[in-house]
């Protein structure tokens, strides 16, 4: 039976990460409300990290399932 995730799907959390990151950096809101966010913060990077390892190792396993046993940088050209 597949594991089902009650975790946010990555690209959520990086939107709501990014606009913590926004609001943090005006800087109009109150140190309590600023550490909320921080707090919030922290955990979507975490989970973000976590997921982004997980895909890696996916892709990790795909590749040594049809024989390819090197990893090739990836190039933005």
């Amino acid at each position: 039976m597949p594991k089902k995730k009650s975790s946010t799907p990555f690209e959520e959390s990086l939107a709501e990460l990014e606009q913590l990151v926004s609001q943090l950096e005006q800087g109009d809101i109150t140190l309590e409300e600023s550490l909320k966010s921080f707090e919030r913060g922290v955990y979507l990077t975490r989970t973000c990290r976590q997921a982004l390892q997980e895909a890696e190792q996916k892709v990790q396993i795909l590749l040594e399932k049809n024989g390819s046993q090197s990893l090739e940088p990836f190039t933005d050209e």
